[in-house]
C-alpha cells in the first residue's frame, strides 16, 4: 500500500541523524547543483554544449537527499536528468562541467556528453539516454550483490513516463521474486516529456503499483528534504538487510522545460511560478527550515550560493583548459 509520510516526523528525525553541520552541507550540495544548471543552461544558448540539455533544476531535494541516504560503495543508476545525481555523488564539477563541454578531463572523458556520465570504480552505474534504460540494468546488479553476498545496496533512479514502460514492471518483478537489494526512486516531475500526469495513470501515486509486486510503495513530498532522505534512508536500510526492494515515489517538478527544443506549450507560466513559491521551492524551503532551527544565519545561507556560483565557475574554467579526447581513443570504452 502507498504511503504518506509526516513532515514533522521526518523533520525531528532527520535533524537528530545528521546534525547541523551535515544538513548545512546538503543546503551547499543543493546550491551547487542549481548553479551549475543555470550556467550549462547559458553554456547551451551561447553554443557551447554538444547535442540536447536536460536540467533539474527545481529537483534538488531529491537528487540530494535521495543519493545522501546511500553509502560509500553503494551503486545507483540515473537517467537522462541526471546532472544534480552526478554532482550530489563525486562533489566534483569540474570534472561533470568537462563531460558536458567535451573535455578529456572528464568522467567519461568527454565521450559521454550530458545523458552518459559515469564513474564505474566509485559506484556511479551513469545515465542512460533511454526512457527506463537503468530499470533492468539494475535488476542485474542486484543480482550480482546477492551471488556475491554482498551488503551493497544499488538504487536507479527513473522519471514518471518511464513507470510506464514494460521495463518498469518487468524490473520490479524479477526484483520482488528474488528479494533483490534495490531502491527504486521515481522522480515524479510530473511530466513525461509533455504528458501530465493525470494523462498517463489512473491512480493517485505511481507508488501504488508496488503492491502488484508485494514490495513496500511510499509516496514523498520530492521538494521536502528531510521526507526524501528519511525515505529512502529507510528503503536503503531494508535493501540492506536483504528484505528486498522498495518503490519510492519523489514528488516534484523541473522548472526548466523537458529539453532545450521543448516550447512548454502544454502548461503555463503560473504554473511554473507556483512552484517557485518559497514553501515549495526545495532550496528556499530547506534554507528556512535550517535558519527557523537556528541551524544556519541568512548570511551564513547567502555565502552558500555565493560559493556554488564560484565553484561553478571555476568548473568552466577547468573545462575550458583541458584537452579534447585524443581522436586515437575513439573506438576505446565502447562496448557492444
Amino acid at each position: 500500500m502507498s504511503t504518506e509520510l509526516s513532515p514533522q516526523a521526518a523533520y525531528h528525525e532527520v535533524i537528530e541523524l545528521l546534525g547541523p553541520e551535515a544538513l548545512k552541507d546538503k543546503l551547499r550540495q543543493m546550491h551547487l547543483i542549481r548553479a551549475f544548471e543555470e550556467k550549462v543552461d547559458e553554456l547551451f544558448l551561447m553554443g557551447r554544449t554538444y547535442g540536447t540539455l536536460h536540467l533539474s533544476i527545481g529537483q534538488e531535494a531529491t537528487n540530494v537527499g535521495s543519493l545522501g541516504a546511500l553509502a560509500k560503495g553503494d551503486y545507483f543508476l540515473s537517467h537522462h536528468r541526471g546532472h544534480g545525481h552526478f554532482l550530489t555523488w563525486s562533489d566534483d564539477p569540474n570534472r561533470v562541467m568537462a563531460d558536458i563541454l567535451g573535455k578529456a578531463t572528464g568522467f567519461w572523458r568527454g565521450k559521454g556528453g550530458t545523458m552518459h556520465i559515469a564513474d564505474v570504480a566509485n559506484g556511479n552505474l551513469g545515465g542512460n539516454g533511454i526512457v527506463g534504460g537503468g530499470l533492468p540494468i539494475a535488476v542485474g546488479v542486484g543480482l550480482s550483490i546477492k551471488l556475491r553476498r554482498s551488503e551493497q545496496v544499488c538504487m536507479v533512479i527513473f522519471g514518471d513516463g518511464a513507470a510506464n514502460e514494460g521495463a518498469f514492471h518487468e524490473s520490479l518483478n524479477m526484483a520482488s521474486i528474488w528479494k533483490l537489494p534495490l531502491v527504486y526512486l521515481c522522480e515524479n516531475n510530473q511530466y513525461a516529456m509533455s504528458t501530465p500526469l493525470s494523462k498517463a495513470f489512473n491512480i493517485r501515486h505511481i507508488s501504488e503499483r508496488a503492491a502488484a509486486y508485494g514490495i513496500p510503495g511510499v509516496t514523498v513530498d520530492g521538494n521536502d528534504f528531510f521526507a526524501v532522505y528519511l525515505t529512502v534512508r529507510e528503503a536503503v536500510e531494508r535493501a540492506r538487510r536483504g528484505d528486498g526492494p522498495t518503490l519510492v515515489e519523489s514528488v516534484t517538478y523541473r522548472i526548466k522545460g523537458h529539453s532545450r527544443s521543448d516550447r512548454q506549450a502544454y502548461r503555463t507560466r503560473e504554473e511554473v511560478r507556483s512552484w517557485q513559491e518559497p514553501d515549495r521551492d526545495p532550496i528556499l524551503r530547506l534554507t528556512r527550515t535550517l535558519q527557523a532551527a537556528g541551524i544556519i544565519s541568512e548570511a551564513e545561507a547567502d555565502s552558500l550560493r555565493q560559493q556554488a556560483v564560484e565553484r561553478v565557475e571555476q568548473a568552466v574554467a577547468f573545462a575550458d583548459s583541458s584537452p579534447d579526447p585524443d581522436p586515437a581513443t575513439l573506438l576505446e570504452d565502447v562496448y557492444a
